[in-house]
């Protein structure tokens, strides 16, 4: 079979695909976003194995609770934040009821798990990146002092909470690599590069 073949099969498919979720009933519609959050839920419970079922119930409760507010909140807001988003101080105020959303989750956590363990529920909601990073970092700067290291990991500490709020994979990428700019200038005004990007030393005048 061609590849011009395959491209069209792949392309019908596709369409097929998108008309049969397009056509789903609002009811069929939360029956599969229910599911998609359950699993998502349920693979942090896995990561936090607890033994207590009744913080089981609760932290499932607020993890569940969590994403159908961020869920509400984009759906109410994206747009108008987009819309806004020449104007600081209307964006800041959008953006500071999801602020509060965020902070009521942690709370609601904190009753019940341990900041290590709430760090870990962080981690998952933002796929890892925050470790992912930092060790991408530490093999392209191999000599980095600690003190760097620790600034680069509060770097990405400080993309998580933010992409932890997002609505979308994409927009989760998005505030990493926005902050991930902020990493190498910082390390570029640090004096440290890649190693792969190394200056090259001076020659000798001859």
């Amino acid at each position: 079979m061609n590849r011009k073949i395959l491209i069209c099969l792949f392309t019908l498919m596709t369409c097929a695909t998108f008309a049969a979720e397009s056509n789903l009933t609002p009811e069929q519609t939360e029956a599969n976003y229910t599911k998609a959050i359950e699993g998502r839920t349920a693979d942090i419970l896995k990561i936090l194995a607890l033994s207590d079922t009744n913080k089981i119930t609760k932290v499932h409760d607020a993890i569940i609770a969590q994403y159908r507010a961020l869920n509400a909140w984009h759906d109410a807001n994206d747009a108008k934040r987009k819309a806004a988003k020449s104007d600081t101080n209307a964006v800041a105020q959008i953006e500071a009821s999801l602020k509060a959303v965020h902070n009521q989750f942690l709370a609601k956590l904190a009753e019940n798990l341990t900041p290590k363990q709430v760090d870990a529920v962080k981690d998952k909601m933002t796929y890892g990146k925050v470790q992912f990073t930092f060790k991408g970092y530490l093999v392209e700067y191999p000599n980095l002092p600690e003190a760097q290291q620790q600034k680069v990991l509060e770097f990405l500490k400080e993309a998580r909470e933010l992409a932890m709020d997002g609505g979308s994979s994409e927009e989760k990428t998005a505030i990493f690599n926005k902050y991930k700019g902020k990493i190498n200038n910082y390390l570029s005004k640090e004096g440290f590069h890649p190693a792969s990007k190394k200056p090259k030393p001076a020659t000798e005048a001859k």
